[in-house]
């Protein structure tokens, strides 16, 4: 008898044990790293996709406190270099700080309004007290965050998708802005001219994923912006000063304001934007989870928070502000299909060299922002889908599911659609209610517990959500 028909069973196990042996050695996407002009482009265009994000909150706040140009300059290279350093506390992470996913952080758009609100008017003297209120919130977020992650049980699908759906649909007003001008008291604002390029670069972007492949198809966004950039030129929509006045090296100085001043009234409205900031950071942790296929668990969310609210108490001490997730990078992981989060690590890279080199930031920030208002619609519609193909699996047709979702995204939606609707209520409840992310969270939230775990006892609220509506399982090995 031949060796081959004495031992067929040891060597069916033999090639099973080598196959499972490569399986385990094989790393998961999100580990992966990429050769280095693949890093670079890609984490270039994470950067490209969030920098008018980071660099609003400080155009809009500097002004309003008081700060000449160059002041408001200064924030804005402060806001890139202190971006970078939270998303590569996010991506590469140290002890249990770190989501360890390619997970984007930057300046928060929810502290805008109340910071206008403590600094207006007040020059130094108010950027000072938004720091100090900046840094009690974030030190007390951290505190919070081993709590505050334990709440990932009540973030079902039908609660995720409905966040990430909202995450979404919110963002797109803003690519609209950005393709009519960006600046609403403009002259050309809306004009043809303006959502022309949008449309442009929009049709380009959508062309690109479609005619290229492989590498090329990933970048599609970055090369739909240069290529907008460059039918802007001719056309005088882009603003060339901005790289004539800029320096070649600048570092954010610590305390350039001056020290940190602590005002109740300012730590408390900082605390209520923490509060938000970190129920966002979890919706886009676990909706970022699934898109790259490792499900964000309790240890997960508690190292993402940890790096938010770290990331958050850091930034004032260079001039920065409360930083946390950028949902329209979760749109750009989940249509470039790029998952390691060494490519986003390296756009922090991109970012911290930017705050220290005016120049090269002054180079994205040619990009005329209708150019980027057309590849923003694509990229935050993206974001849309991802939250639809969660509702998929939300069982929608079990018990109370479907009412949840219409309730949430009904009063998630109020601030988009009528932007003026809360008028009347206190400028401190503005924070939540401004914020159609928050309120939609906080809805679908209580509705969850009211129809899906309140009076139901053992195997009975399975008849109102199926396992598809459960918490996924944690992840295997993700630290």
């Amino acid at each position: 008898m031949s060796p081959t028909t004495c031992y067929p069973t040891g060597g069916t196990a033999v090639a099973a044990h080598t196959s499972t042996a490569e399986a385990s050695d094989r790393k998961h996407p999100v580990d992966e790293t990429l050769p280095p002009f693949k890093m670079f482009t890609t984490g270039l265009q994470h950067v490209a996709a969030m920098y008018a994000g980071v660099v609003a909150p400080p155009m809009i706040v500097g002004p309003a406190v008081g700060l000449d140009a160059k002041d408001t300059a200064f924030l804005m290279g402060a806001s890139l270099f202190t971006a970078g350093i939270a998303t590569l506390l996010q991506t590469l992470g140290f002890w249990r700080v770190g989501a360890r996913l390619p997970f984007v952080n930057g300046v928060s758009f929810a502290g805008v309004t109340p910071m206008v609100a403590i600094g207006r008017d007040r020059g130094y003297d108010g950027i000072a007290v938004i720091f100090g209120a900046i840094i009690v919130a974030s030190v007390l977020g951290f505190i919070l965050t081993p709590y505050f992650s334990k709440l990932v049980r009540f973030f079902p699908p039908v609660v995720t998708g409905t966040v990430i759906t909202l995450i979404g649909v919110s963002l797109l007003p803003v690519a609209f802005n950005w393709s009519q001008g960006g600046n609403s008291t403009a002259d050309d604002y809306g004009s043809m001219k303006n959502i022309g390029m949008a449309a442009l670069t929009f049709v380009v972007v959508l062309a690109l994923r479609k005619l290229l492949r492989g590498f090329l198809q990933q970048i599609a966004i970055l090369l739909g912006l240069v290529v907008g950039t460059l039918v802007a030129l001719p056309l005088g929509m882009t603003n060339l000063d901005a790289i004539k006045d800029a320096g070649l090296v600048g570092f954010p100085t610590p305390f350039h304001f001056g020290a940190p001043q602590f005002e109740i009234a300012a730590i408390v409205s900082m605390c209520i934007v923490m509060l938000v900031c970190m129920t966002e950071s979890t919706a886009d942790m676990l909706a970022l989870g699934r898109i790259v296929d490792r499900p964000a668990d309790e240890r997960t969310i508690e190292g993402g928070l940890r790096a938010d609210t770290l990331g958050s108490a850091i930034s004032p001490l260079f001039n920065g502000f409360m930083c946390s997730a950028f949902a329209q990078n979760i749109g750009l992981v989940a249509m470039t299909k790029v998952r390691s989060r060494f490519v986003v690590a390296a756009g922090g890279g991109i970012l911290i060299l930017l705050g220290l080199c005016p120049v090269a930031a002054s180079v994205i920030a040619l990009v005329p922002l209708p150019v980027l208002g057309g590849a923003g619609i694509v990229l935050f519609g993206t974001v849309a889908s991802s939250g639809i193909q969660t509702l998929a699996t939300a069982a929608l047709e079990k018990g109370e599911n479907a009412l949840i979702v219409a309730a949430a995204v009904g009063i998630g939606l109020i601030p988009i659609a009528a932007p003026e609707f809360y008028h009347a209520f206190p400028k401190d409840l503005l924070v939540v209610l401004d914020s159609g992310i928050s309120t939609g969270c906080i809805v679908a939230i209580v509705l969850n517990l009211a129809f899906n775990h309140w009076g139901k006892k053992g195997g009975s609220q399975e008849d109102a959500s199926s396992e598809s509506g459960k918490v996924p399982a944690p992840a295997a090995a993700v630290h």
